[in-house]
């Protein structure tokens, strides 16, 4: 029985992660730097500008969903020297990309108790429901030390210098949980991300043939009626 071996996720979809995960996620944490961190002042933003707080958070969302590829990127290219930190990393920031997408939906829930309800009885809900007890609560110990792992993996690998090994690791500075606003070390923490995974996002593109012509307008036929499908229900 003969076999085909082939690299998942594939360099197009690995690049697009490296490229695009750590821009979304810095561009939504500056979409609402000015506004206060904590869930009652985000919840006001969102009922005084709604447009750039939904983009804000969407953005930042997307990302978070982008970065799989661009993790199981770095985990392929730790393996072949330092197979443990790329098991032990890969595993534990894959988990906590998972926790931020439930995250995410929480927020955008309470982002429609706004719209529903008004901001008042939405940070009321939330204030009354915000240390409810939910199964992703264990992964935090994942988004926090993650980032590190891997980092310190990708570093002993060779696959990154010590300045952006550094700048990934500092990714777990960000900021975990429900409604989270922009500090300090969340534009750090981003930034960090963009050095490290950016310029490797550039060389897996440059590492092989352009795609076939038809691939182009294909992506934007699939992509368009996705979102077609997915604003039908």
């Amino acid at each position: 029985m003969s076999t085909t071996s082939f690299t998942f996720p594939g360099r197009w979809a690995e690049a697009a992660g490296l490229l695009l995960g750590p821009a979304l996620m810095l561009t939504g944490v500056l979409l609402r730097a000015d506004v206060d961190g904590f869930f009652p002042a985000q919840l006001a933003a969102v009922a005084a500008d709604p447009v750039r707080m939904n983009l804000s958070y969407a953005a930042f969302a997307a990302g978070n969903v982008l970065l799989w590829p661009a993790v199981i990127a770095l985990v392929r290219r730790i393996w072949a020297a330092q197979p443990r930190w790329a098991l032990w990393g890969g595993l534990l920031v894959l988990s906590g990309l998972f926790a931020r997408a439930f995250h995410a939906g929480v927020s955008h829930l309470a982002f429609q108790l706004v719209d529903v309800q008004g901001v008042r009885a939405a940070q009321q809900a939330v204030a009354a429901s915000y240390g409810a007890v939910h199964v992703f609560k264990a992964l935090s110990v994942a988004v926090f030390f993650g980032w590190i792992v891997l980092a310190v993996g990708a570093w002993r690998a060779g696959v990154l210098g010590i300045v952006r090994a550094v700048a990934l690791a500092s990714t777990s500075a960000l900021p975990i949980g429900v409604l989270k606003g922009t500090g300090p070390m969340s534009v750090l923490a981003t930034l960090g991300l963009c050095l490290a995974l950016v310029p490797l996002g550039v060389r897996v593109l440059r590492d092989g043939p352009p795609p076939r012509w038809w691939a182009y307008p294909l992506t934007v036929a699939v992509g368009g009626a996705a979102v077609l499908l997915g604003l039908a229900g």
